[in-house]
């Protein structure tokens, strides 16, 4: 399974080589086929450079300008209307997200699952490190209410930090978010949608160059926008927009609509299947 690895990048010049060649480490590590694509964001602090110096040593990293207007999730749609692998992920460009959870993420993806969750708080917050408190507290509570309102029992669903098939990304279109939103776009439509997904514990790390470009402020309306619009097809479309193959009258179709329990993965159990669930069809 060739895994695609989008990087949306805004002036992320001091932070982008580190972040694609541990990437590339981690992955040629595992023996997993890959592609990098950064998507450069109207950067102007040679965050492209850096990246095109990075591919001429390996023609498996990409960037490309995105061709949409300015905004973290243009950016990703961007890079998902370019990716060509079996599946994709996406990673942050700061270095917050750690590329060893890459290959948990490739893993679950073999073991059968559509998508692949990583949770920073699976078992407490012993895997976060650098997290601004104020953003951790608003974070927990966001999470909270949206686990409550979908009832999927996942507790990360606002981190961009995920992997899915290709089927998936087809699936979950259109897209509607243009900025931070779209993070709880996808894993909502995917799950609402009718698509399994497996849960891994993951790390996380306060990026220690450059500035986050998330502004709380700006995008609490938009968040809201994008839950409640996915809430409102879970509960009233009928199961109109489902995965093709499933019947929304019969029981199969049932399980994407009313979520059960899934389990989560340690990167200590790779031997094993670990402890996990998939939507029961």
């Amino acid at each position: 399974m060739k895994l695609s690895v989008v990087i949306p990048a805004h002036n992320e010049a001091d932070s982008i080589a580190e972040c694609v060649t541990n990437t590339t480490a981690a992955l040629n590590g595992a023996g997993i086929d890959y592609e990098i694509l950064v998507i450069d964001d109207a950067s102007t602090d040679g965050t492209s450079g850096v990246v095109e110096k990075l591919a001429e040593s390996d023609e498996r990293i990409h960037c490309h300008r995105s061709h949409y207007s300015h905004g973290f999730g243009l950016t990703i749609r961007a890079g998902l209307d370019r990716f060509e692998g079996d599946a994709v992920a996406i990673m942050m460009a700061d270095g917050s997200d750690d590329p060893a959870d890459l290959v948990a993420y490739h893993r679950v993806l073999e073991d059968g699952f559509d998508c692949a969750f990583g949770s920073r708080f699976v078992g407490g917050r012993g895997r976060v490190s650098k997290y601004p408190q104020l953003k951790l507290i608003i974070n927990r509570l966001v999470n909270w209410g949206i686990r409550a309102l979908f009832r999927h029992h996942y507790d990360d669903t606002t981190n961009a930090f995920k992997a899915y098939r290709r089927e998936v990304i087809e699936t979950v279109q259109p897209l509607l978010a243009n900025h931070f939103n779209l993070t709880v776009e996808i894993p909502l439509k995917a799950i609402v949608r009718g698509h399994s997904y497996g849960i891994v514990p993951i790390s996380w790390h306060g990026r220690s160059s450059g500035t986050s470009k998330l502004d709380l402020r700006e995008m609490g309306s938009r968040y809201a926008f994008i839950v409640l619009y996915v809430l409102l097809e879970r509960y009233m479309s009928r199961g109109d927009y489902l995965r093709p193959g499933l019947d929304p009258e019969s029981s199969h179709a049932r399980p994407p609509l009313r979520p059960g329990r899934r389990f989560a993965r340690s990167r200590a159990q790779e031997e094993s299947v670990g402890r996990r669930t998939r939507d029961d069809h």
